[in-house]
């Protein structure tokens, strides 16, 4: 069995189209192309801005001209990503896909199902001939995966619907009514290189074996930060001993929770016996600590070569006091939707850049404004107190959930009806564009849907195949209830 062969026919059809088409962020020039001529070809109404972004539009189906302009939205781009051994040009080549049971999947690659089977979704119903529904507004944005571009840059007059369902989540009968805001603040230090002093005992400390995750999707979850953790020891020598570094490095994804940390660090040889005291008894309290979250944490001390030289005692004190004070992890719960994180932060990477800089990356997430710009003040204020200079980003708005949606509640009773179970309202502590619209067209009513995936962003990514069909009868059967 093959793409083709499944049901209904029509939408994978179109999603097959779709992964012969080079799609990389910000290099969506050859989908541009498709959904233009496809627009052309059913004699549609298409639009494309000054950021690529393409909205083709189709008039309502007899019956259905007073109903409100519904929105379908998803994004064009794709993330690339391969297997070490696969050979395969993603600004060339087609996804090669295939049926393994009840999943869809990609020969060591990204499938690109986020976000191409709305993208799909979206071209089958344009392009038929049966469905009933209200006039459409189709939009396809760029750049998605790597900044939001094209949700920022779109034009404010573009869109003129009232309703507006986001077709880019992963989860059957979970329906999103909100999303978090995002802002980077970014800390630098700046040392003076300092000569090794004599009769010190030279060492790294290495922290491994943490789950990480996504800094938004599992920050609730209680897992060990590396960062943290390493920091957490080297204050605890500091109260003992003189503790000098040489270096420090940490984490890497701004929107992932750190899983490894290192630093090569000195104390005085005499103290040597005591390091070891002191780490086995904290390696058992950090163990004790993530026994439930996080149980595979590892930390090892383990001797080294003489560094060449040592970061000043000053900046170094400045540096392990800054980051034990800085906030990580959940900050605020929702009050509006139970379970849901509002706001939290995350010490996402600690760095050695040039020749003498230090650069620590945060980020902060809220589905509130004010409480995203709080967090990242919050941050800012820890580090320039100990005389490092912070940056924030352009960031991106949240989206503030609303429990009393009259198009997530069309959406639910619709899934309900058709598939006779409870159907999931509830929002996620991660970005979608939708808050994005919301700040340019702020009468929008929006709920965001999609099938089922798993390991989106990875060449383990998959997509459910009778989940996939679920969704499209759910969507056409909105369409003609709405």
């Amino acid at each position: 069995m093959t793409i083709t062969d499944l049901q209904p026919q029509r939408l994978w059809k179109d999603f097959d189209a779709i992964t012969r088409i080079p799609r990389p962020s910000k290099k969506e020039g050859k989908i541009i192309a498709y959904l233009q001529e496809f627009g052309k070809k059913h004699n549609l109404e298409t639009r494309t801005d000054a950021a690529g972004n393409v909205l083709i539009c189709k008039p309502a189906t007899k019956g259905y001209e007073d109903k409100p302009t519904v929105i379908l939205q998803s994004h064009m781009d794709m993330v690339c990503e391969k297997n070490n051994d696969t050979v395969h040009d993603f600004e060339n080549d087609p996804i090669q896909t295939y049926v393994d049971g009840e999943w869809l999947k990609a020969k060591g690659t990204t499938l690109g199902a986020d976000n191409g089977i709305g993208m799909a979704a979206e071209l089958a119903i344009l392009a038929s001939d049966d469905l009933k529904h209200p006039a459409l507004e189709c939009l396809f944005t760029v750049d998605e995966e790597t900044g939001l571009t094209g949700a920022f840059a779109i034009d404010p007059n573009l869109l003129k619907g009232q309703l507006l369902i986001n077709l880019d989540s992963e989860d059957d009968g979970q329906f999103f009514i909100g999303c978090a805001g995002g802002i980077d603040t970014t800390v630098t230090f700046t040392y003076k290189k300092e000569e090794m002093p004599e009769g010190l005992y030279y060492f790294t400390i290495n922290v491994s074996g943490l789950k990480g995750g996504h800094s938004g999707g599992d920050i609730h979850l209680n897992r060990g930060n590396a960062n943290k953790i390493l920091n957490r020891f080297m204050w605890q020598v500091a109260q003992k001993t003189e503790l000098r570094i040489s270096s420090i490095c940490g984490g890497n994804l701004r929107n992932a929770i750190a899983r490894e940390a290192s630093a090569v660090c000195a104390v005085p040889t005499d103290f040597k016996h005591e390091l070891t005291i002191m780490l086995n008894k904290f390696a058992a309290e950090i163990e004790g600590e993530l026994s439930i979250s996080d149980p595979g944490v590892k930390i090892a001390i383990d001797s080294c070569n003489k560094p060449e030289y040592m970061i000043d005692k000053e900046t170094a004190h400045k540096l392990i006091y800054s980051i034990y004070a800085c906030p990580h992890g959940v900050l605020r719960m929702s009050d509006d939707m139970p379970g849901l994180v509002e706001t939290s932060t995350n010490l996402a990477a600690i760095k050695m850049q040039g020749d003498n800089e230090i650069l620590i990356t945060t980020s902060q997430r809220s589905s509130t404004e004010s409480s995203k710009r709080d967090a990242a003040y919050m941050v800012e204020s820890v580090f320039v107190l100990a005389g490092a200079k912070a940056t924030h980003g352009d960031g991106y708005p949240g989206w503030k959930p609303n429990p009393k949606s009259p198009i997530a509640n069309i959406v639910a009773d619709t899934y309900e009806k058709l598939f006779g179970k409870k159907a999931i309202i509830c929002a996620i502590h991660a970005g979608l564009e939708c808050g994005l619209f919301l700040e340019k067209y702020p009468h929008l009513d929006m709920v965001s849907v999609g099938p089922t995936m798993v390991g989106v962003h990875s060449p383990d990514e998959k997509l459910h195949i009778g989940d996939t069909e679920k969704f499209w009868k759910l969507l056409t059967h909105v369409l003609e209830n709405i």
